[in-house]
């Protein structure tokens, strides 16, 4: 798996990749509707590429996921926005690759920080799995720091 900058043709098949993953959070306990902010606008994420956030997971020429990154350079944390996989390619250990690959990107980090819904069972085993660590919760969200 590698993790690369966005490309302008990425965009149809990440929006519809994300549109899909979080959708199926419905499984895990959301109710209808209760999805990220403009999960499923090209428009959001061609603005996320331009900024330099985005970055398409890739596993052997195919889209599988991306990751929405913002390092802060003055306080040396990197906020992870936002990762998503395919359905049809969860539990295959694509998340743990991305996550992997964003901290290897910025190896001089002082944290990494994130947060989900407390209601996302799937994803808070996920971060804790990966070693992260539960700072707060607050408005319904689960706040985590490496």
């Amino acid at each position: 798996m590698v993790l690369i900058e966005t490309e302008e043709r990425h965009i149809p098949e990440l929006v519809r990749i994300s549109k899909a993953a979080f959708d199926s959070d419905i499984e895990v306990g959301a109710s209808i509707g209760n999805v990220p902010p403009n999960y499923n606008s090209e428009v959001w994420h061609k603005d996320m590429m331009r900024r330099g956030n985005l970055f398409t997971a890739i596993v052997n020429e195919k889209i599988i996921g991306a990751a929405i990154v913002f390092p802060n350079a003055d306080n040396g944390t990197v906020y992870i926005g936002r990762i998503f996989v395919d359905p049809v390619e969860f539990r295959k250990g694509y998340g743990i690759a991305i996550m992997n690959e964003i901290e290897s990107m910025y190896p001089d980090a002082l944290s990494f920080n994130l947060d989900t819904p407390e209601w996302n069972a799937r994803t808070n085993v996920f971060y804790k799995k990966l070693g992260y660590r539960e700072q707060k919760r607050e408005d319904g969200f689960v706040y985590y720091e490496k």
